[in-house]
């Protein structure tokens, strides 16, 4: 781990907010073990008092507000509103908010208003977070400024599915359309590659509300998969901007990152640069892109307006990454601009998971197996190990009431 820390306002506290169940997420904790490293103050709202967050030695302290996203916008905005009032009273000043999922990011922009007392937010437009995590209106406005992209469609009924979905071709990617309703009545859990129209009708039976997006499948055989993640000031203007590439993901081709690599990627960067310049993105992002190898083309497929699960794969050797390069900013102190480490990244169960799946795909071992002294590990750290062995129980519990759910009632012992 590398231990240069630049010079953080460690008498301005952070508070992570998070809205919806994820207990099991490892990029809270990243944050929260690179604040608290370098001396600030982290709170973050969780689910329960042993999520693995919680139980970070780096964490302050953790504040139980369990919420699912369905809840109307004014009880989530007096939630928040309300750890903040409290924080600061504490503390004697504003918290710096760092939203860890789309609807968070979303609902501290849209009532930046009513929150700016309590904490200290970065000057994005209001309504932009929700337009950019809306994979509809995202795909608009890389049409509109020229960014390349997959085609895509937003059907307001199955008629216009069929349409897209023949336009599309067959793979295709099905994805949830927009913040909020993935929480509240998601069609996919997660990005989905759908081979037929039969099996697209059973992702979207005629019952359920179509909130969904279809977009054109790129073949991993033709494309590569990149990411940007880079912090913003006013204007869109970069303050960090980092480039790498993702090896694996869990599940398959539409997951989670599990195995990713720092890349200094010159084109790339401009590209995510200009488009953060153009539309005026203030804050922290996580950008998904495909090399076409095809046309050579990077293609944008998701603009994620917080903290990407990944994160702590980038780092300046002067110990910048994306959520201290917001605190920096926040504090009205400079963001030192030295080069990104070439460093490794991996979560270790999912990633063992998603080789497993490799393999048996493939038929022979998936590359980058082999431990490397430059990983940054999602979960396992000498420094902060109860986090990683709380995950471990859960994992371990949520694997077995899956394997569990699946064996027949008769077997268990129950009535057919």
């Amino acid at each position: 781990m590398n231990r240069t820390s630049p010079a953080l306002d460690r008498s301005t506290p952070v508070l992570l907010v998070r809205v919806g169940r994820y207990p099991l997420a490892h990029g809270p904790l990243g944050a929260v073990r690179s604040l608290g490293r370098a001396g600030v103050q982290v709170r973050a709202i969780v689910e329960d008092r042993l999520t693995p967050t919680a139980l970070s030695r780096y964490l302050t302290r953790a504040i139980v507000r369990p919420t699912s996203g369905r809840e109307p916008a004014e009880r989530l905005v007096a939630t928040v509103a309300d750890v903040g009032r409290r924080l600061a009273r504490e503390s004697g000043r504003r918290c710096v908010a760092v939203p860890t999922d789309d609807e968070a990011a979303v609902l501290l922009a849209e009532h930046a208003g009513e929150l700016a007392p309590y904490f200290l937010l970065p000057p994005v437009p209001a309504a932009l977070p929700r337009r950019l995590a809306d994979k509809g209106t995202l795909y608009t406005d890389c049409l509109r400024y020229g960014i390349p992209a997959p085609y895509s469609a937003a059907p307001a009924d199955r008629d216009e599915l069929l349409e897209a979905a023949e336009r599309c071709g067959y793979p295709l990617v099905l994805k949830n359309l927009a913040p909020f309703t993935r929480l509240s009545d998601p069609v996919v859990g997660h990005a989905t590659v759908v081979h037929d129209e039969a099996e697209l009708l059973r992702h979207c039976p005629p019952d359920r509300p179509l909130s969904v997006l279809a977009q054109v499948y790129l073949p991993d055989a033709q494309s590569e998969h990149w990411i940007t993640h880079l912090c913003c000031g006013a204007a869109g203007e970069p303050l960090a901007l980092f480039t790498g590439r993702k090896l694996r993901s869990y599940p398959p081709s539409g997951g989670f990152t599990t195995r990713a690599v720092a890349v200094s990627n010159p084109e790339l960067a401009a590209l995510a640069a200009g488009l953060c310049r153009r539309i005026g993105y203030s804050g922290i992002a996580d950008l998904d892109w495909r090399l076409d190898l095809r046309d050579g083309r990077y293609k944008l497929l998701d603009f994620n307006p917080r903290t990407g699960a990944q994160f702590r794969l980038f780092e300046t050797v002067d110990g910048v990454d994306v959520v201290r390069a917001l605190h920096l900013s926040l504090t009205g102190r400079p963001v030192p601009r030295g080069p990104q480490l070439d460093r490794y990244y991996g979560v270790g169960q999912l990633d063992a998971l998603s080789a497993a799946a490799a393999l048996w795909r493939d038929h022979r071992p998936p590359t980058d197996l082999r431990p490397r002294r430059s990983t940054e590990r999602a979960w396992l750290c000498r420094d902060d190990l109860v986090p990683v062995a709380a995950m471990t129980v859960r994992f371990t519990g949520q694997a077995i009431r899956r394997v569990a759910g699946t064996i027949p009632a008769r077997a268990r012992g129950g009535s057919p």
